[in-house]
């Protein structure tokens, strides 16, 4: 069921539906997790941003020591569906969201919308994001980056490279990009997956959990979405360490391909049945439509 939905007015029968609307449908299952750290003031911009929009916020402050996990703290004390988890060191992303994970799923969270926050991810589009989420609880919803200006060379030439080794890894499942972290997860299977490694803590979050998933037969659905970039002039934080966390990604896709080899007969048997199910289908479809043609001329 790996698909790409090319824009907002794909999903036409959503039209007539508020923001506020499938916000509140969903509120009962999927809520927004943000994981910070030292993000400063753009961390209660965008939380701000989100809140606007209707949806219950999961924030975990990552050992931030800019005082931005204070200055949210007291914003939450006035609103129920803002919750602030601080961590009491810095711990990483994929901690930092494993954490949120916990607390969310004790409240009945079945899913969350990861949004980072620097404010890069369009907020505008998390109902698209929860409304396929919605329709296809089983799978998981990969913004896919529509890059402009903004955005430096070197990064889209790496949201490229591990484009191609994400599919590799899984036999091209379908996976739009593997290190855009504006998703929605359904929450057990990403829980049992955080179960079977002690990886998948830091930066090599987002690229090994697409993997993983992918490998339990977690299907994707892929939803173009546009991406900012700040410039440090504007206010733009990142803790992205080119040789550091580069490194660390290289690392990550040896260790699974190491892992890969083991899964290969079951991935190829899942593959082909896939392949064969969709030819299958479309043989049908093929014979409804001639059928159909020959009536008409009747």
């Amino acid at each position: 069921m790996n698909f790409v939905v090319s824009d907002r007015r794909t999903t036409s029968h959503l039209a007539d539906l508020s923001a506020a609307h499938v916000a509140s449908m969903a509120a009962a299952t999927h809520a927004v997790l943000i994981p910070s750290y030292n993000t400063g003031a753009r961390l209660c911009d965008t939380v701000a941003i989100v809140r606007r929009l209707d949806w219950p916020v999961w924030v975990v402050v990552d050992g931030s020591t800019d005082g931005s996990g204070e200055a949210l703290a007291r914003q939450a004390t006035n609103d129920p569906d803002l919750h602030v988890c601080v961590l009491p060191h810095n711990q990483g992303k994929g901690a930092a969201i494993l954490h949120g994970l916990e607390c969310a799923l004790a409240q009945g969270i079945t899913h969350v919308v990861t949004v980072d926050a620097d404010g890069q991810h369009s907020a505008d589009h998390i109902e698209s994001l929860v409304a396929l989420s919605r329709a296809h609880p089983e799978a998981m919803v990969l913004g896919v980056p529509v890059f402009d200006a903004s955005a430096p060379a070197i990064r889209v030439a790496g949201h490229r490279i591990s484009r191609f080794l994400a599919n590799l890894a899984t036999l091209r499942s379908g996976i739009g990009n593997p290190l855009f972290g504006f998703r929605v997860y359904p929450v057990a299977p990403l829980l049992r997956i955080f179960a079977e490694t002690r990886w998948m803590r830091r930066f090599d979050f987002d690229s090994e959990a697409v993997i993983r998933l992918s490998w339990q037969g977690v299907p994707a659905i892929n939803l173009p979405t546009p991406v900012r970039y700040f410039h440090r002039e504007d206010g733009g934080v990142s803790h992205f360490h080119y040789l550091r966390d580069n490194l660390l990604l290289l690392f990550m896709y040896a260790r699974l391909a190491a892992a890969l080899v083991p899964r290969l007969p079951r991935l190829v048997a899942r593959r082909f049945r896939s392949s064969h199910a969709k030819h299958a289908d479309n043989d049908y479809r093929l014979v409804r439509t001639d059928r159909s043609h020959r009536h008409s001329r009747a």
